[in-house]
């Protein structure tokens, strides 16, 4: 038993190394769910790099949304502000798609449809623009849920039986994208925040 025990423990050497790379941000394979929010960073997070270096961290920046399956809407490198466009969150079943790392919010968009959208804003932390001043930089993930008054083509709470002439008939394409969608702020994602956060600084220092 105590040979066993000793032959696991060296096999887990080598991942417990590996450190950063496991937040790598390209996504390989499955993501990690936890059941609670991870070690918290500051929000916004202080990168101490020169003025010289905003080029590199903006980029990373773009790396790394579009590395976790976003795609940019808008990013300005002169106000310092990146929007994604809003996806919608993956559920349970969708583990291999990355999304919230807490089980909590993957069961919720599991039951219901949530979508995120991701704000990025970078600020200089010195306001006077010294050369070695550094940056603030603030992840923000916003939840949404959809409003919808009914699901889609219910016939809930609608009447039966008809008057009205059906004769002339046409046919329908059901398509959600043609529908109006209306949705709900819901307090922002805390745990992809600070996923976000880890990626970044991972690939920032592997970034010559």
């Amino acid at each position: 038993m105590k040979r066993a025990l000793h032959l696991a423990a060296v096999a887990l050497l080598p991942a417990l190394a590996l450190g950063c790379q496991n937040l790598s941000p390209v996504i390989d394979g499955p993501l990690t769910v936890r059941g609670s929010i991870p070690g918290q960073d500051e929000n916004p997070v202080l990168v101490s790099l020169p003025k010289s270096d905003y080029g590199r961290v903006f980029e990373t920046l773009l790396q790394t949304l579009h590395d976790y399956g976003f795609e940019i809407a808008e990013a300005n490198r002169y106000s310092g502000h990146i929007e994604a466009v809003p996806r919608v969150a993956p559920g349970v079943a969708l583990f291999l798609k990355p999304g919230s790392p807490v089980t909590y919010e993957r069961l919720l968009a599991t039951l219901q449809t949530y979508r995120h959208r991701v704000t990025i804003i970078i600020q200089p932390a010195d306001p006077q623009g010294a050369e070695h001043g550094g940056y603030f930089i603030e992840f923000i993930v916003r939840k949404e849920l959809e409003d919808l008054n009914r699901p889609i083509r219910s016939t809930v709470g609608v009447a039966a039986f008809r008057n009205e002439n059906t004769v002339d008939r046409q046919t329908e394409v059901i398509d959600a994208s043609i529908y109006d969608q209306a949705w709900i702020f819901r307090g922002r994602d805390a745990a992809m925040e600070q996923e976000l956060i880890g990626r970044f600084n991972c690939a920032l220092a592997r970034t010559p």
